[in-house]
């Protein structure tokens, strides 16, 4: 091979390298961008489901009867 040759060779294998490079640099840019969405939708879930238990815990006495002072079944 001529030098001219082997630097047209090198030069396809760069191009080939930062196209590859690139490409995985905006895959990992969209990864990062999904994780930190979903990082923030579990939050805001978790935020949520907290809140709900709250309002179970508060309002438990009006849907719920205490479990000791109900009769016991009728089959004892």
């Amino acid at each position: 091979m001529s030098a001219a040759q082997d630097t047209d060779a090198l030069q396809g294998r760069v191009v080939e390298l930062e196209t590859r490079l690139a490409f995985q640099e905006h895959a990992m840019a969209e990864l990062s961008d999904a994780l930190a969405e979903l990082r923030t939708e579990a939050a805001r879930s978790a935020d949520l489901l907290r809140r709900v238990l709250e309002e179970v815990k508060l309002h438990r006495g009006d849907l719920m009867a205490d479990p000791a002072e109900e009769p016991p079944p009728p089959h004892y």
